[in-house]
């Protein structure tokens, strides 16, 4: 075999998703020599990223890839190995927590643990994370999520039926508020308010995504460098087992050895965990894996056939009244608008219905997403069969509320005029929102990593992506997981090489 190819930076991050990317923008800005590994390539601008069919029929960017279920049962993961990496199709919803979301909530079937850092602590980054990001939204206090600035960028304005709907539903007795949305919307902005947004690839590059935000400003800097095509297959460490060495890994037939002083593994909570456990480190704890949470999610799609929805951009508008408490001392979660879901779109889950049909129901629904927060739960877990793939065990945590939840929610559309509502629960293998897995805390017996994400058995490893998440409230994750990422730069020995 040939001598691997040596590779050195002083820091090295594996994984360009928003983890990743915004680590790197951090340390761009600090002039950290910093290098980007990601297994996948750019995403391709052609025709097909505004395609339903392709997109959603015939997934023509999920990865050629297997995960096994309990059973043994193989899946295709929603996951997205490409530059950017699940931010290239992801619904550019970039809300916070709540300020209680970080401390022990207590729930119908469960308890919310408590976080190593507050609301307060990583509040100036949720800040910042909005401004590299672009996030507009509006100034109101919505679910705790207590601000100390205004927007960096106003609330997207809703479409004629959106804002009928907001009526509506202001009438049927809950507070529709705007959507924290990543979007360059606004003069010189080249958002165009398509209906090719949530859960496509943006041509135009005006969704906020990890690529475009923060990696390329980031290589701009002249500090940082991107590889792709890079498969990390091995962290390695140094004799004494308390930091680590290199990274091995292959770019197609080459073998690559790659040599830092501080490492960030970002590469999703799932792979993170799989590649800490193939290569046998930062378990001390017999942490690594458990804890895997998704949300405990289900989109429903609410019809009112005396209605045409004519709406382009949809995704504008949620309602949040029982995000804290649902009235019984226990919180709920979100109901959300998702982007205008086509015909065809459907048809990828009800695959017996005529499309003609579909075409007409989606003509006159309207969609959501109804979000509630999977608990944690050590037998949740990855871990690496024997084969060698990645499998998922994983019962869902807080089903009741999540029922709860959206029998509300259907109780209030029905009251605002909707006849029928249909609704698809996710499964396994719609393992968006993907976190735990590497948890953060204080105590290494119980944790992976601490409050900074820097493991506790090995002092220049850091984990940045939603595997350190606690807990997963009932919110989108990616501006935490971003916010988390400047935080550790600035806050953390990391940049310190």
């Amino acid at each position: 075999m040939a001598t691997p190819v040596r590779i050195e930076s002083d820091v090295v991050i594996v994984g360009s998703g928003i983890g990743g990317a915004t680590t790197a923008f951090g340390l761009a800005q600090k002039g950290v020599k910093t290098l980007v590994l990601e297994r996948g390539e750019r995403m391709p601008r052609e025709p097909e990223n505004w395609s339903p069919s392709e997109i959603f029929m015939k997934t023509r960017y999920k990865p050629n890839e297997k995960w096994v279920d309990e059973k043994g049962n193989e899946f295709v993961p929603g996951v997205h190995y490409f530059v950017g990496g699940n931010s290239k199709v992801y619904g550019a919803s970039l809300p916070r927590f709540s300020r209680y979301d970080f401390g022990v909530i207590k729930h119908q079937e469960g308890i919310s643990p408590a976080w190593p850092f507050t609301y307060d602590d990583l509040e100036p980054f949720y800040y910042k994370a909005e401004e590299l990001y672009r996030v507009h939204g509006d100034a109101q206090n919505i679910y705790g999520n207590n601000r100390t600035t205004p927007f960096p960028y106003p609330a997207m304005k809703h479409e004629p039926y959106v804002e009928e709907l907001g009526k509506r539903l202001t009438k049927a007795g809950v507070h529709p508020h705007s959507n924290s949305m990543g979007i360059d919307l606004g003069p010189g902005g080249k958002c165009i308010r398509c209906k090719t947004c949530d859960g496509f690839v943006c041509k135009l590059d005006a969704k906020s995504d990890a690529e475009v935000n923060a990696l390329n400003p980031a290589i701009a800097t002249g500090h940082v460098t991107l590889m792709t095509s890079v498969q990390v297959n091995r962290i390695v460490l140094n004799a004494d087992g308390k930091s680590v060495s290199h990274l091995e890994a292959t770019r197609g037939d080459e073998a690559l050895e790659i040599y830092g002083k501080n490492f960030v593994i970002a590469a999703g909570s799932v792979n993170t965990a799989a590649l800490l456990l193939r290569s046998g480190v930062a378990n001390s704890s017999d942490q690594v894996g458990r804890n895997f949470m998704m949300h405990n999610n289900s989109h429903i799609a609410a019809v009112d056939m005396r209605h045409k929805n004519d709406v382009t951009f949809q995704k504008t508008l949620s309602f949040t009244d029982w995000y804290l408490d649902g009235g019984k001392g226990y919180p709920l979660g979100a109901v959300q608008l998702i982007g205008k879901v086509q015909g065809i779109m459907m048809k990828s889950f009800a695959k017996r219905v005529p499309l003609p049909l579909l075409n007409l129901v989606s003509d006159h629904s309207v969609e959501f997403v109804v979000m509630s927060e999977d608990l944690p739960h050590p037998d949740n877990r990855v871990t690496i069969d024997k084969n060698g793939a990645i499998k998922i065990v994983r019962k869902s945590v807080g089903m009741k509320t999540h029922f709860e939840l959206l029998r509300r929610a259907k109780k209030v559309l029905r009251k605002t005029g909707y006849q029928a509502i249909f609704r698809q629960p996710f499964d396994i293998s719609m393992n968006s929102h993907q976190c735990g897995t590497t948890v953060a805390g204080n105590d290494p017996r119980t944790s992976v990593v601490d409050g900074y994400c820097r493991s506790h058995d090995h002092h220049n490893l850091y984990l940045i992506d939603g595997g350190f998440f606690p807990s997963s409230a009932a919110m989108n994750p990616a501006l935490t997981i971003a916010a988390q990422a400047l935080r550790v730069v600035e806050q953390s020995d990391l940049a310190k090489v």
